[in-house]
């Protein structure tokens, strides 16, 4: 069990008050593996319920390249649709932004929840056509879970 107690503590006021809640009543763990080899991305995501953390990493060297956080919101074009917006840190020298703002983009709008992803996909002196590949699969590893796991 991650956590089984609760502490909320009101500041203002000096009270706190304690709960036990069951873990699985709040975090949910689920994987995703796409590709084989220096391909292979896994895409691993935390549940909870107010938001998702979603990491994918994979490739030869699986590291943080870049974080993304997006928050859904009302789409400025069309009222009726859900929109994000979203921030993107990147490590120099990195071109992981594009993997994490898209997939956190595409999850906070399907789940309309607040998302971070967390991106890493790496191979050794990367062609063209491994940075496609690589892409590919973690994008594909999103649809996967959003087909499986979208309440």
């Amino acid at each position: 069990m991650l956590f089984g107690r609760i502490t909320l503590v009101d500041v203002a006021r000096a009270k706190q008050e304690v709960r036990t809640i069951p873990s699985r009543e709040i975090i949910k763990e689920k994987r995703v593996s796409i590709g084989k080899g220096k391909y292979l991305v896994d895409l691993i995501a935390t549940i909870t319920m107010d938001g998702l953390i979603v990491s994918i990493v994979g490739g030869e060297t699986p590291h943080v390249g870049a974080v993304a956080l997006s928050i859904p919101r009302t789409s400025l074009k069309n009222s009726s649709k859900l929109s994000a917006t979203t921030s993107v840190l990147t490590l120099v020298g990195h071109k992981d932004d594009e993997v994490a703002r898209s997939a956190a983009e595409r999850l906070a709008k399907e789940f309309n929840q607040t998302v971070v992803v967390i991106a890493g996909v790496h191979i050794e002196e990367a062609k063209e056509e491994d940075i496609e590949k690589l892409t590919h699969n973690s994008m594909h590893a999103v649809e996967v879970f959003l087909r499986n796991f979208k309440k």
